[in-house]
């Protein structure tokens, strides 16, 4: 017993210590992709362009994360999960090692690619891997998870702030807007990009490497634990846990996979989009200062970061489903502020807040969600991963192209209003469609308790008749015994009377004790029932 409590609390703190491994690499995936916002001018200057230019970086970097959602999703389900994420976070290690010395626009775009597809193996492993650990106690570890890419995306602009020495202090609003973005740089670093230009050409290019080196160091450090982790064959377990349940996939699996997708497409999109123009916005309809632009820009991601972190305890509470429909009930009402009632200067401010910690919390339970009513592998969960990368990389560029075309439509709210409305519309139907396979799981709970039960009444009844036969041989071995004792006694009265110890006594007792002693009467044996009928034959 106490050998097996051993094994349970190792087994306990494996599971803690692969939730701490994966909080610390999404801390770094957050880092990797915030630090381009504030880094972009000395990385066009290093390519020898301007910052408006270098724009293919970034798709660079989405069509590999893309790539790295894909084939992640089919590596994870023949694969150990701790060496597969190990090995992509060496190859993030190498691309943040080499992207400062890069002097070619070509092969900077190549690094960015390279560094994309090791992040989308990351962020759909560490989903996967976190639901295999904990199965339905996911909820808290995954809202850990995502509040840790959060921090890191906050961090990341300070980081750099430090490392550039301060010069780039126009630039933290620009990388705030960074986080999980992949077109959000562009709207501000190109405003900005003119004024720090002069100053990076005098500072040493030695300062800014730091960033990329310290994170790429940082990330390098997470990669050894996850060899740790596979050397210790903590997703062995998992995977066989995960083949386990690969019954239990729901009957409308694909469809519900396949609104979740568009789910994300529109949620992740929305808040990228959001989080990209709100500056843009606040400064060309709201009229307000750069300085305050920037405030309100830290305020939506703040709002963000804040309510990620207190989901974590929340999610410990409160079911997926619930903070899911919290998070867009919350959405729609502050999207709606936003888009209609945005003239109200109080209303802008709160309504930014409220949208960004609305948007907190729906990646994470959307999964945990899912994951109660299907099984999540690797295909599955990349899918969705695409569709989020998708929703992240299209939504931002539709909206930035419908905003040049319509110059005096705040188009940016709007899109915000739209995707709420879209997204509460979709959640009841996968809601619904989620739910109509456990109605039929019930019925055939119900079909094989049935069944169950008859076969107990079956036994039963045969017990019964068991029961019955026994007693009948009970009854007829008694009345063999009440036989003997007349027997017995007709036999002494016989002896009584004749006088002297007669031969018949004599011979006659043996024969008494036969049928007494050696008759073997067994319950429910027939033998002792015709043992004691051949004597009584000798004896009459």
């Amino acid at each position: 017993g106490g050998w097996r409590c051993g094994r349970g609390a190792d087994g306990a703190a494996l599971r803690w210590c692969i939730t701490g491994v994966l909080c610390a690499s999404f801390l770094g995936l957050g880092l990797g992709v915030a630090v381009l916002g504030p880094t972009l001018p000395n990385l066009a200057a290093n390519v020898h362009k301007n910052v408006t230019d270098i724009y293919y970086i970034f798709v660079g970097r989405s069509l590999g994360y893309l790539g790295g959602s894909v084939v992640g999703g089919v590596l994870f389900d023949c694969m150990n999960a701790s060496l597969l994420l190990a090995l992509s976070m060496l190859a993030t290690t190498a691309g943040l090692y080499a992207i400062p010395w890069c002097k070619e626009p070509l092969l900077l775009t190549a690094l960015m690619s390279v560094i994309g597809g090791s992040m989308g193996i990351l962020d759909l492993g560490g989903n996967v891997l976190a639901l295999n650990t904990w199965g339905s106690e996911a909820g808290p570890h995954l809202q850990a998870l995502h509040f840790s890419f959060a921090a890191g995306a906050f961090a990341a602009p300070l980081l750099a702030k430090m490392a550039l020495g301060g010069s780039e202090f126009e630039e933290l609003p620009g990388a705030k807007k960074t986080n999980q973005s992949v077109l959000t740089d562009l709207p501000v670093p190109t405003a900005s990009a003119a004024s720090t230009a002069p100053a990076l050409k005098d500072h040493q290019d030695e300062d800014f490497l730091w960033s990329y080196i310290i994170i790429g160091t940082y990330i390098l450090l997470i990669s050894i634990f996850f060899f740790v982790l596979y050397s210790k064959g903590s997703s062995a377990q998992d995977k066989s846990k995960a083949s386990a349940k690969k019954g239990m996939l729901a009957k409308y699996h694909w469809p519900l996979v396949g609104l979740l997708f568009v789910f994300f497409l529109f949620y992740v999109g929305a808040e990228v989009t959001y989080g990209s123009y709100v500056f843009t916005y606040a400064m060309v309809f709201a009229e307000m200062k750069e300085s305050e632009a920037a405030v309100l820009n830290s305020v939506f991601w703040g709002a963000f970061a804040v309510c990620r972190g207190a989901a974590i305890f929340g999610a410990a509470f409160l079911s997926p489903a619930t903070m899911i429909l919290m998070s867009l009930l919350s959405s729609t009402a502050s999207s709606t502020a936003l888009a209609f009632f945005a003239h109200y200067r109080a209303l802008l401010w709160v309504g930014t807040a409220v949208y960004g910690a609305s948007m907190a919390t729906v990646f994470p339970s959307g999964i945990s969600w899912i994951e109660q009513y299907t099984v999540i592998e690797g295909k599955s969960a990349s899918l969705f991963v695409v569709g989020a990368a998708l929703g992240e990389m299209c939504i931002p560029v539709t909206v930035g192209y419908l905003q040049g075309k319509f110059n005096h439509v705040p188009v940016v709210t709007y899109s915000a209003f739209v995707t709420s409305a879209m997204t509460l519309l979709l959640f009841p139907i996968m809601y619904k469609l989620a739910k109509i396979p456990q109605e039929n799981d019930l019925k055939e709970v119900s079909d094989s308790e049935t069944q169950a039960a008859l076969l107990s009444n079956s036994r039963l009844t045969e017990d019964e008749e068991d029961e019955e036969d026994v007693r009948e041989w009970n009854d007829a071995d008694l009345e063999v015994i009440e036989m003997n004792d007349k027997l017995k006694n007709s036999l002494r009265d016989t002896s009584r009377k004749i006088p002297g110890d007669s031969p018949a006594e004599v011979s006659l007792q043996p024969h008494v004790d036969d049928v007494l002693g050696d008759s073997p009467v067994v319950a429910g044996g027939s033998p002792g029932r015709q043992n004691g009928n051949v004597d009584l034959e000798k004896n009459e």
